[in-house]
């Protein structure tokens, strides 16, 4: 009878250590349950942060690349008007289609001709000649 009792005691033991186990086992699982959606929700959170940024940066980069294009289409267009009849070449062209030799311009865009003092239409830019008025100015 007292072999029994002890049987039955171990039993009882074993079978609270199981429990104790258990037991411990679930808390270990609920702690890393609560860090695992912990992690998720931010997670969550920075992926929904970058979604926003990255739909932001999508239409900058559309609206960039629409003007770029738009870009390139005037440059397109002020290239093939300044080739097209107007004589010595793209560098020579001020953009509006005006041939800047005429007025002393280089293609490096100085007037170093009006610098100088060399005058197109004759004599020197810094002369000091009167300028004469018509008689019928001056009744």
């Amino acid at each position: 009878m007292l072999s029994n009792r002890e049987s039955a005691r171990r039993s009882r033991m074993r079978k609270q250590k199981h429990i104790d186990d258990l037991t411990a086992q679930i808390n270990q699982l609920s702690s890393d349950n609560r860090q695992i959606l912990t992690s998720l929700t931010v997670t969550s959170q920075l992926y929904m942060k970058i979604q926003a940024e990255n739909s932001i940066l999508t239409a900058q980069m559309a609206e960039l690349s629409s003007r770029l294009e738009s870009l390139n289409e005037i440059v397109d267009l002020v290239t093939t008007t300044n080739g097209a009849g107007f004589g010595g070449g793209v560098d020579l062209m001020d953009g509006c289609g005006f041939d800047d030799r005429t007025v002393g311009i280089n293609s490096d865009g100085y007037y170093d001709d009006l610098i100088s003092g060399v005058n197109h239409w004759g004599g020197s830019v810094y002369s000091n000649q009167p300028i004469m008025a018509n008689d019928i100015n001056m009744y």
